[in-house]
């Protein structure tokens, strides 16, 4: 069987990997129409739908640094048909449970398995030549497939099946991803690392993942809460389904953008301006009159085409700082545990159904964000490692 080296993916390698990370991070960009409709069905409390967000995401970061750094490389494609399974099954025992505590539980095991996927994907993505174009790729990858089964489920799943049958689709996109694992190598080689000085964790290391992770967070508190924000707007239950859709669409958009300049734009610029517009996107949505259906959305779009346009300049800014990668390594679990923190902080402030207060969560990780990338703005390139000698 084929062994990959650190160096050469294939296309079609690198297509089977990348589909497979995006089946598992499908959740991500269903969280708004499930939750949302967990709660209207009262099988969730509108607290514990931060919680259960939370414990999902975190638990995606967790199974992605632990097959990083305790995943058998030679077994590669076996760890991923086996998260595969893992993941249907997780998905289809959600449909047979209900309150805060059982649901956060599945939903954390689920994370894991879907975690494992994940890191097939970036396991291959920091083997290619161009690590920030993959990245890019990536996300646009799973914004694609996200926004198709965004759009299925709202329209044809949960008005007829509820938030059992949106757990029963995710079950079955989580086997569909099955297919995949034949075009993905049996193993992987290591990365190489020899001539490389010790990485020190020094502000100039920590600095790309603190924006991340306080960036991640700015999202994922007003994306877990997007469909009661909107409902709370004075838009309906499917009119709120379709915005979360509208919104996933304009995050494709983003990531193309991202694609075409994230090797020609300024990566600590970017994200400093990109803070900027977040902060604004969630106090404009907090202060909108109610009843503001087409502002609602227009801001959703605009805050959907600003997540994915950043992502992967905080890979880029990671690349400024160590061009050897190993920093931006961590990228992807500091995006994931910003996605949960901001959900799990935003729920501690919610006064009962009331959303109401969770934009000024988001305004506030996006201004801590601006400041932690000003000073490597003020640098002319970014953060940069003053590399010790080996």
């Amino acid at each position: 069987m084929p062994t990959l080296s650190a160096s050469t993916p294939g296309w079609d390698q690198m297509a089977s990997a990348l589909l497979a990370g995006s089946v598992a991070l499908l959740v991500l960009g269903l969280q708004p129409i499930l939750l949302g409709e967990l709660v209207a069905q009262q099988a969730a409390t509108m607290e514990g739908v931060g919680m259960i967000a939370m414990g999902e995401i975190m638990a995606l970061g967790i199974g992605v640094a632990l097959s990083d750094s305790m995943a058998p490389l030679r077994h590669y494609r076996r760890i991923a048909m086996l998260a595969a399974i893992a993941a249907a099954l997780l998905d289809a025992a959600t449909c047979r449970v209900s309150g805060d505590a059982p649901l956060l539980t599945v939903r954390a095991l689920a994370g894991v398995a879907e975690g494992i996927l994940v890191w097939v994907a970036t396991g291959m993505i920091v083997r290619g030549s161009k690590p920030d174009r993959l990245a890019a790729s990536f996300v646009v990858t799973q914004t694609l497939t996200q926004a198709g089964a965004a759009a299925v489920l709202a329209l044809l799943v949960i008005p007829r099946w509820g938030w059992q049958g949106g757990f029963l689709a995710l079950a079955a996109m989580a086997l569909a991803a099955l297919p995949l694992m034949p075009g993905l190598p049996s193993s992987l080689a290591p990365l190489t690392v020899s001539n490389t000085a010790p990485l020190r964790w020094q502000g100039a290391a920590l600095a790309p993942l603190a924006i991340t992770f306080a960036m991640m967070a700015a999202i994922g508190a007003l994306w877990a809460y997007l469909e009661p924000l909107g409902l709370s707007n004075g838009l309906k239950a499917a009119e709120a389904q379709t915005v979360v859709s509208l919104s996933l669409g304009f995050q494709v958009l983003g990531g193309v953008t991202a694609v075409m300049t994230v090797h020609r734009v300024h990566a600590a610029a970017t994200l400093a301006g990109g803070a900027v517009a977040l902060a604004l996107l969630a106090t404009a949505m907090h202060f909108l009159p109610w009843g503001s259906v087409t502002l609602f959305a227009i801001l959703s779009a605009a805050f959907g085409y600003c997540w994915l346009f950043l992502m992967p300049f905080q890979v880029a800014q990671a690349l400024v700082a160590d061009p050897r990668g190993r920093i931006a390594t961590l990228v992807p679990a500091a995006q994931l545990v910003g996605s949960a923190f901001g959900p799990m902080l935003a729920s501690c402030i919610i006064d009962g159904d009331q959303a109401g207060a969770v934009p000024f969560v988001s305004a506030g990780f996006a201004v801590l964000a601006l400041c932690l990338a000003l000073p490597g703005l003020r640098s002319g390139a970014g953060w940069h490692l003053r590399q010790a000698k080996p």
